[in-house]
């Protein structure tokens, strides 16, 4: 792994902010490095503010939306809210069907069934509508491309609402209102909203067309904080915001369906709960059964409903953890057997493989060979696959290229979903490897961590991690601190840890006099070395960790170098 430093903020720049907020040097110039520069904006950065949220009737489409809904109620009309069963889609679901069943009981929700229907609009949903007499579907987290549904929906007499955040097409589909930020002519001045932050807006509107104050749908936060987590959108500007009240809601009042999951943590709830213990397990209903039961989830009140489906969608993660550790074992096995170790792709496909995990075993693969790749399970006599790629490599753009040997595809720059047909899997395998193999640079094929700043122990005080843990919520576009300390040699009480002895237990001091301990997950192996006394530097994060009812800081290890 490359480390490569970020360049270090203006030294006056540092020092005027460094005076205006009264921090330490090296907290001011994060601040500045995160383009934060004077007295105002630091404000606003850490102390997010609703007023500073955008007014909802910025975005295009958002008042023809918030017409056909109060039509629609007006005349008793019976609405739909249909969204797609990844964590984005079913807590963009929750949220816009428990605010309009508030006032409004006539709507229904529906998830598709990712092996039935796969994503987005689908026809079997339509019908669905149109046997139920709904005239209006909101659709959310999907839609932008589902041209020709959303014509058949008008042939059966019912709308579409599309709130959509992925990249449209060269066209829109022919919907009463389109809510993306991303569609030309919006000139809404947040882009990088998730599905459920667009059904907030929109929700937003709905509450400012009743007379009723922000306050009134902060609850819903919560599920809006979940999906930006999910999604890995970037946590600046609005989604901060969204973000930072979410966290509030959760820890102040979590709703009944996650109290399962997060009543073992011991420590102030943070987005990586969100990320790697809500998220999951959100995902494996979907992954594992079926979406609509993560809504029902969600949208649960009462506390034995939600303990007994919390463990069910528990059993559906447990199972998809054993599900992906055992495909991406085959998958691997197959790169080597294909003798494709050093391809500039991986495409990989086996007919038992299971369609909900693919995406996780994407990324796994990524983790040993660091490259776009594509992973395909079976789906009737489609191959449906998920993309997942590496840092300033853009899959949608290589499917574009590719999309000959395509039936359909859709995502975002990083992460997308295709559907192919069986006799279609080899030449789509070469014409992906030629399209990476055309524009990804030496560079690009090695993976890359960067740090902050190098800095000394003897700055990293308990005032130190108490100012920068207020730069939180952490995440893409500001992600959590990362530090270099160089001259480290072993205390002495160095081991490994854990029933396979392959984590670090470290406890290390520089050249400045000061130990500390920390934790280095699956780096055992570095103990002889660091036994010898040899030096070597570090890159880590800085965290809290509790202990017999004793708060200390440790470091968490990245990367270790002798």
């Amino acid at each position: 792994m490359e480390w490569k430093p970020r360049s270090l903020g203006e030294e006056d720049k540092i020092k005027t902010l460094q005076e205006g907020i009264g921090v330490p040097f090296e907290i001011a110039n994060l601040l500045v490095q995160r383009g934060i520069q004077d007295f105002d904006t630091a404000k606003t950065f850490f102390r997010p503010e609703l007023s500073e949220l955008h007014d909802p009737y910025l975005m295009l489409g958002m008042e023809a939306a918030v017409n056909r809904i109060s039509t629609a109620i007006e005349s008793n009309e019976k609405i739909m809210v249909y969204g797609d069963y990844d964590v984005d889609g079913t807590t963009s679901v929750a949220l816009v069907f428990s605010y309009l069943t508030s006032y409004y009981p006539d709507c229904i929700y529906y998830i598709p069934d990712r092996y039935e229907e796969g994503y987005g609009i689908s026809k079997k949903g339509i019908d669905h509508a149109k046997k139920e007499s709904i005239s209006l579907i909101i659709a959310l987290d999907c839609g932008i491309k589902a041209l020709d549904n959303v014509k058949y929906a008008s042939e059966l007499g019912i709308d579409f609402i599309i709130c959509d955040h992925h990249l449209p097409g060269a066209d829109l589909p022919d919907a009463v209102a389109v809510l993306d930020p991303k569609q030309n002519n919006c000139n809404y001045p947040f882009k990088d909203l998730c599905g459920c932050g667009i059904g907030f807006k929109l929700i937003h509107a709905l509450s400012q067309e009743r007379g009723l104050s922000l306050e009134t749908i902060l609850p819903y936060l919560d599920l809006v904080a979940m999906a930006i987590a999910a999604d890995i959108v970037p946590i600046l500007g609005e989604n901060r915001i969204l973000t930072h009240y979410g966290l509030v809601q959760i820890r102040d009042q979590p709703r009944e369906g996650i109290k399962l999951f997060i009543s073992g943590l011991k420590r102030k709830l943070n987005v990586s709960d969100l990320i790697f213990v809500i998220a999951p397990r959100i995902n494996g209903a979907g992954r594992m059964r079926h979406g609509s039961q993560a809504v029902k989830l969600l949208l649960c009140k009462d506390p034995k409903d939600a303990l007994s489906i919390g463990r069910a969608i528990e059993l559906f993660n447990s199972e998809r953890k054993a599900l992906d550790q055992r495909i991406t074992e085959q998958a691997l096995n197959q790169i080597v057997e294909n003798q494709e170790q050093n391809n500039y792709s991986s495409v990989v496909f086996q007919p038992d493989w299971h369609k909900g995990v693919v995406g996780i075993v994407a990324s796994r693969l990524i983790e040993t060979y660091y490259r776009p790749t594509v992973v395909f399970a079976a789906s009737g006599d489609f191959f449906t696959g998920s993309v997942r790629s590496v840092k300033g490599v853009d899959v949608y753009q290589i499917l574009e290229s590719c999309k000959d040997h395509i039936e359909k595809f859709g995502g975002h720059r990083y992460a997308a979903g295709l559907t192919i047909k069986a006799e279609e899997y080899i030449p789509f395998k070469k014409a992906f490897e030629q399209a990476v193999a055309a524009i990804i640079k030496p560079e690009q094929r090695v993976p890359s961590i960067n740090y902050d700043m190098e800095i000394s122990f003897d700055k990293i005080t308990p005032k130190f991690y108490r100012i920068m843990n207020q730069m939180a919520p952490f995440g893409p576009g500001n992600f959590r601190p990362v530090f270099m300390t160089k001259n480290c040699i072993d205390a002495g009480k160095s081991r490994v840890i854990g029933e396979d002895k392959t984590h670090l237990k470290l406890y290390t001091i520089d050249d400045s006099g000061l130990t500390l301990s920390g934790i280095g997950f699956g780096m055992g192996d570095h103990i002889s070395r660091i036994k010898s006394r040899d030096s070597f530097k570090l890159l880590y994060t800085v965290e809290e960790n509790e202990f017999k009812g004793k708060i200390s800081l440790q470091l968490k290890l990245k990367d270790l170098r002798f």
